[in-house]
């Protein structure tokens, strides 16, 4: 009874053994590779006409902001100048005053960012969506197992980077059929 107990617990070690190693094997024959999508988005030709759609739709709204903030900061330092010479209740309403146009500025700030997100996602999302498709055409076509994102790897070889392939393929129009961005809303 014991020896038969043993035997079959050898026997099962065996296999788990075998399991194991098998499991080792086929790790041993997938092939990985890693790709820098924000990168690869970025620097295609759609990628770089959206950058620089976006810089000129909001380099002026940028300046108007900088042009207020700076204004503000030279009102505070008035009423830092002027703060033992007011009277009580007048530094109180420069103060409020101030503190108000400093609120204000903050919300169109805030929503001055949500705007450009949402124009960016506009601009770049059918440029992501094409260098999917290239990601997973370049992976099918080279029995790729995995493809990972280059921004969640501690380190990868050189050689298993597929970004600027994908780069040249979305550029040379290898994108996989999807439509460039649309033009800007003027």
């Amino acid at each position: 009874m014991i020896r038969h107990r043993l035997v079959s617990t050898f026997a099962a070690s065996a296999i788990g053994v075998a399991s194991l190693l098998s499991a080792a094997d086929a790790a041993a024959e997938q092939k990985m590779a890693v790709v820098d999508v924000q990168r690869a988005v970025a620097s295609t030709e759609d990628g770089l006409r959206a950058q620089a759609t976006l810089k000129k739709l909001f380099d002026n709204r940028q300046q108007e902001l900088n042009k207020k903030q700076t204004d503000l900061q030279r009102q505070r330092e008035e009423i830092d100048k002027q703060a033992k010479v007011l009277p009580k209740d007048a530094l109180e309403k420069r103060v409020n005053d101030w503190q108000k146009q400093m609120m204000e500025l903050q919300a169109i700030f805030v929503e001055y960012n949500k705007e450009l997100e949402k124009k960016q996602k506009e601009l770049t999302d059918p440029v992501f969506e094409k260098v999917m498709q290239i990601i997973k055409r370049l992976a099918t076509n080279e029995n790729i197992d995995l493809v990972v994102d280059k921004a969640t790897v501690a380190y990868v070889r050189g050689d298993l980077d597929l970004t600027d392939r994908c780069i040249q393929m979305y550029n040379s129009g290898g994108g996989g059929g999807g439509a460039a961005p649309p033009a800007p809303k003027k």
